[in-house]
């Protein structure tokens, strides 16, 4: 019986291969996804904080006055970062702007002086903006506040579609690795059937029988999450190398927290599956098995 017990386990090492394997493939296709929704925010986030406010001033302000606006404007709660362009620096942003120099044909320089400021991503939406503009407007030193009102609202509709395009896939995708996860244990563990049934008829516990079984479900499935994770770093930095942009888009914190999460879910539904698999072959009887 020993000798059977052997053999099986034998039998059953090429079906604990191939569960690593399909396991892997599975938890690498989420974690892709997974790595596409974090970037998909950190994009977001960038667009959303690259939107400038412009607050154009009134001709013969002093100094002092525009300093104490612009120490105004850094010290509200939606600002992020906050910059003064005078008229000279405002005419070479203009022309490196590809824009004609008016300087050969204007004595003057038409352009004002102005703060510029950017908002954190959560403060980015059509209502606060208006809201911020018509405060700012109220200073007897500000001329016109301007920003881009078409950007501001096409953005907002289309992070709100791209949100909801990401999240009807997240779930599509959840419910298709759990159900691939699930099918390739129980194919695995269908080789054991025999040797699970051998030890149930010699007297062994349910716990006895299927503690084995459950610790090498942890080991395949954090085995799996591993290298999952590792591929998908290497094909992120080989990427990289195509495209050096994405330097930027990495952050190994939480990449980190992605492979965390690989690590729970390639875990926890093998263990679970692996379980499922044991309750059902221990209460089959000996002939449903062949």
């Amino acid at each position: 019986m020993a000798q059977s017990g052997r053999a099986s386990l034998k039998r059953g090492k090429p079906s604990y291969f191939m569960s690593v394997l399909g396991v892997t493939l599975v938890l690498f296709l989420l974690g892709v996804l997974g790595w596409l929704g974090i970037n998909a925010k950190k994009l977001m986030q960038y667009y959303k904080e690259s939107i400038e406010v412009q607050v154009y001033l009134k001709n013969g302000i002093n100094d002092r006055d525009r300093a104490l606006l612009q120490d105004s404007i850094a010290a509200l709660p939606a600002v992020k970062t906050v910059r003064y362009t005078d008229k000279e620096a405002a005419k070479k942003e203009w022309v490196k702007s590809g824009n004609e120099d008016f300087s050969e044909f204007l004595d003057n320089n038409l352009l004002p002086n102005s703060i510029n400021f950017n908002l954190k991503e959560e403060f980015v939406d059509s209502t606060q903006l208006m809201n911020i503009k018509t405060r700012l407007q109220q200073n007897p030193i500000v001329d016109e506040v301007q920003y881009s009102k078409a950007v501001v609202g096409s953005m907002q509709r289309n992070f709100r579609i791209a949100s909801l395009i990401l999240l009807a896939i997240v779930i599509g995708v959840s419910i298709m690795v759990i159900i691939l996860i699930d099918n390739t244990i129980r194919l695995a563990m269908f080789s054991n059937r025999f040797l699970i049934k051998t030890m149930q008829m010699v007297g062994a516990t349910r716990g006895f029988i299927a503690r084995p079984l459950n610790i090498r479900a942890v080991i395949n499935g954090a085995l799996s999450a591993a290298i999952a994770t590792a591929v998908l770093y290497i094909v992120i930095r080989l990427l990289e190398g195509f495209f050096p942009g994405m330097n930027a888009l990495f952050d190994t914190n939480l990449f980190l927290l992605l492979f965390l999460g690989l690590l729970v879910i390639g875990v926890s539904i093998t263990l679970f599956s692996t379980y499922r698999s044991v309750l059902k072959y221990l209460r089959m009887k000996l002939d449903e098995l062949y």
